[in-house]
C-alpha cells in the first residue's frame, strides 16, 4: 500500500475534516445472508415450555435450520469474515451505518478486491449448496417434529451475496439552484459528519493501539508459574501493522496521537518476537517503555466520553 501524499495531509491551510473530505472517498458494503435460525411458533414455544413447567408467553424459543459448523457453511462465513476485515483495515470510520471512508487513490486497489473477494464467496456458496441436500437431512434429524420444509429455499445461490458501491456523502449540486437555504443546511450537515468523522478515526486508533500495547506489555512483562509468560509474533506484528495502516490512513489531527505511534514504533523497531523470548534484559526494556505509553493512551481512553481526545486547534 502506498502512503499518502504528505503536502496534503499536513498542509497548514485545511482543517483536518476538509482533508479527510477531499482526500477520502465514501464506499459502501452490504450483504444478502440467508438465516439460519427461526422463532418457534406459538404453539410449538407452548410445547417447549410444557416441558419445563413454565408458561409459553415467558419463553422464547427458536430452532437452528442448518449445521453452521460444518466446513463448508464456515468456508462461507470465514470469505465474509474476510471481507469485512478488508473494508475496514483499509478504511476510517464514517457517521453513517454501512459505509466507511477510504483513500482517493485505491479505489481501484479496493475494487479489484472486492470483485476478487465475490468470485471467492460465490464459489463458496457453490460448493456450500453441492451439500445443502445433506445439510437439510442432517436438520430434519435432529429437528424432528420442528423441521418445516417451508423453512428452506430450493437453492442456496444467490442467499448469500456482497455488494458494494461509492455514494456520494456531498450535498447533491441541483440543490444549490433549485433551493439554496436548503442546499446550504445539507453543507453544514455534511461538514458536521466529515467533523465527526474525524472523531470517530482518533478513537478508533487510540483503542486499537491500547489494545495492541497493553497486550503486548502484559505478555512480556507478566509471569505464569514463576516464569515469564509465552507470547506469539503476532503480538509484535499486529503492531507493525498497525503502523502501516496508522501511516496510510491517519490525517494528521491529532499530534498527541501522532507523537504516541511514534514514541510506541520506536521502541519496537527492529526488534525481533525470537530476541524478546531470548533476552531478558531486552524484553524488560521494551515492557517498560510500552507501559508508558499505555499509561497515556488508558488516560485518552478515560478522558475520551469527556473530551473526545486531544484536538490540535484549527
Amino acid at each position: 500500500m502506498s502512503t499518502m501524499v504528505d503536502e496534503t495531509a499536513v498542509s497548514p491551510s485545511t482543517s483536518p475534516s476538509q482533508r479527510l473530505r477531499t482526500s477520502f472517498a465514501a464506499v459502501r458494503i452490504a450483504f444478502t445472508w440467508l438465516g439460519t435460525r427461526k422463532t418457534l411458533t406459538t404453539e410449538q414455544t407452548a410445547q417447549a415450555a410444557n416441558t419445563f413447567g413454565a408458561e409459553g408467553q415467558f419463553l422464547s424459543a427458536g430452532k437452528k435450520l442448518l449445521d453452521t459448523k460444518h466446513p463448508v457453511f464456515k468456508a462461507v462465513t470465514g470469505v465474509r469474515s474476510r471481507i469485512v476485515s478488508f473494508w475496514r483495515g483499509i478504511s476510517l470510520p464514517f457517521p453513517e451505518p454501512g459505509v466507511r471512508l477510504i483513500r482517493q487513490d485505491q479505489i481501484d486497489v479496493v475494487a479489484e478486491q472486492l470483485t476478487g473477494l465475490k468470485e471467492e464467496l460465490d464459489e463458496a456458496v457453490w460448493r456450500l449448496d453441492e451439500r445443502y441436500a445433506e445439510l437439510k437431512s442432517v436438520a430434519r434429524d435432529r429437528l424432528g417434529s420442528l423441521f418445516n420444509p417451508a423453512d428452506y429455499p430450493d437453492s442456496l445461490q444467490g442467499m448469500f451475496h456482497v455488494t458494494w458501491d461509492f455514494p456520494s456523502v456531498e450535498p447533491p449540486d441541483y440543490l444549490r439552484q433549485l433551493n439554496p437555504e436548503v442546499y446550504r443546511q445539507e453543507c453544514e450537515r455534511v461538514t458536521s459528519r466529515f467533523d465527526e468523522a474525524v472523531q470517530l478515526a482518533e478513537a478508533a486508533f487510540v483503542e486499537e493501539l491500547q489494545s495492541l500495547v497493553s497486550h503486548l506489555t502484559e505478555r512480556l512483562s507478566g509471569q505464569a508459574d514463576g516464569k515469564p509468560k509465552v507470547f506469539r509474533d503476532s503480538a509484535v506484528d499486529n503492531l507493525t501493522q498497525f503502523f502501516e495502516r496508522f501511516r496510510d490512513l491517519n490525517i494528521r489531527s491529532n499530534e498527541q496521537l501522532d507523537d504516541l505511534v511514534s514514541q510506541c514504533q520506536q521502541v519496537v523497531s527492529g526488534v525481533e518476537p525470537q530476541s524478546l523470548r531470548d533476552n531478558q534484559v531486552l524484553r524488560m526494556s521494551v515492557a517498560g517503555k510500552l507501559s508508558q505509553v499505555q499509561s497515556v493512551l488508558d488516560d485518552l481512553l478515560v478522558d475520551r466520553p469527556r473530551r473526545n481526545i486531544l484536538r490540535r486547534p484549527r
